[in-house]
C-alpha cells in the first residue's frame, strides 16, 4: 500500500511539479492568466472551513424534462470518456467545464465500469505488481508466476473496490455526484485548497457542495474488504484505517494532476509555438 502511495506521488510529481513551479512561482504573466478571484465565502463542512467557489451559472443545471437531462447528461459522459492525460492515462471522471447536468444511477455505474475496464487499468495494475514483486512486498505472495498472479489480483481488487463502493454504490444511495469537478481559475493557492478537500468534498445530485461520504465510506468499505485476500500479517483494523488514508491521499494526488494537466499541458504547446515562431502576438 505504501509503494502504491510512493509511485503516485512520483508520477503526478514527474508530471506536473517541475512545470507549475515554472508557471506559477517564475512566469511573471501568471498573475494575468491565473487572476485572483473574488474572497470567497467560508461555509463549514464536518468542522472543515471550505471556500465555496463562485459561479456564474448555476452547476449541474437541470434540462426542463428528464429525458432532456439524461439525453444532456449523456453527451457529457460520452465527451468525458475521450478525456486523457497524455493521451493515454483515463480521466473520464472529471468535469472539466466546471458545470454538468445531475446523473443517475445507471450512469454512475455505467462511469465506473468504462474506468475499471479500460486497458491503462490493467497495464497500471500489472506495474504495481512488478514493482511489489521486485521489492518483494508481501513475502506470503512467494515469488514466481503464483505470487505476481496474486500481488495483480490484490491491487486490481483494491482498485475495483474501492471504486465499485465509492463511485457507484454510495454515490446512487447517497445521491451524491462521483466525479471531480475542475476549477481552472483563481490563484494557485486558492486551486490547490480546492484539490486538498476534494477527497472528502463533493457536489450532490441537487448542486450543491456536499460532505463526500461517498468516497470517504468507499475508501473505508475497500480497506475492510482488501482483509479478505491479503496475507494474515496484513490484516487489521490499524491496516484497515491505513489503507483507506492512504487510498484517500492518493484520491488527492490524483484530483491535483487533473487540476493542473490542462495548464501543464497549454503551457508547453506555448512554448513550442513560441521555439517554432508560430507563436500568435
Amino acid at each position: 500500500m505504501l509503494m502504491k502511495f510512493i509511485i503516485c506521488v512520483a508520477l503526478c510529481s514527474s508530471l506536473c511539479t517541475n512545470v507549475l513551479a515554472q508557471r506559477f512561482l517564475t512566469d511573471d504573466s501568471n498573475a494575468a492568466a491565473l487572476p485572483d478571484a473574488p474572497t470567497p465565502q467560508l461555509v463549514n463542512i464536518a468542522s472543515i472551513e471550505v471556500a465555496e467557489i463562485p459561479s456564474s451559472q448555476q452547476a449541474g443545471k437541470q434540462a426542463a424534462t428528464p429525458d432532456e437531462r439524461r439525453g444532456q447528461a449523456e453527451k457529457e459522459i460520452s465527451a468525458q470518456e475521450k478525456q486523457r492525460m497524455l493521451g493515454v492515462i483515463p480521466n473520464f471522471n472529471t468535469v472539466m467545464s466546471g458545470e454538468a447536468a445531475p446523473i443517475d444511477a445507471r450512469e454512475k455505474f455505467h462511469l465506473f465500469f468504462r474506468s475499471s475496464i479500460d486497458p491503462f487499468q490493467f497495464v497500471g495494475t500489472g506495474l504495481v505488481a512488478l514493482i511489489e514483486q521486485a521489492q518483494d512486498s508481501y513475502p506470503e505472495y512467494g515469488q514466481g508466476f503464483a505470487g505476481y498472479s496474486k500481488r495483480y489480483g490484490s491491487s486490481f481488487a483494491d482498485t475495483f473496490d474501492g471504486n465499485f463502493w465509492g463511485n457507484a454504490v454510495l454515490p446512487s444511495l447517497l445521491h451524491q455526484d462521483p466525479r471531480y469537478y475542475r476549477l481552472g481559475h483563481g490563484g494557485f493557492k486558492k486551486r490547490l485548497w480546492y484539490v486538498v478537500i476534494s477527497p472528502v468534498r463533493c457536489k450532490g445530485d441537487n448542486g450543491r457542495w456536499e460532505v463526500g461520504y461517498s468516497n470517504i465510506g468507499g475508501n473505508f468499505i475497500g480497506g475492510t474488504i482488501s482483509n479478505l485476500y491479503y496475507p494474515a500479517e496484513d490484516r487489521g483494523v490499524v491496516l484497515t484505517v491505513q489503507r483507506a488514508l492512504v487510498v484517500t491521499a492518493e484520491g488527492a494526488i490524483g484530483s491535483f494532476a487533473v487540476e493542473f494537466y490542462p495548464d501543464v499541458a497549454e503551457w508547453y504547446r506555448r512554448r513550442h509555438e513560441r521555439k517554432g515562431g508560430t507563436a500568435k502576438p
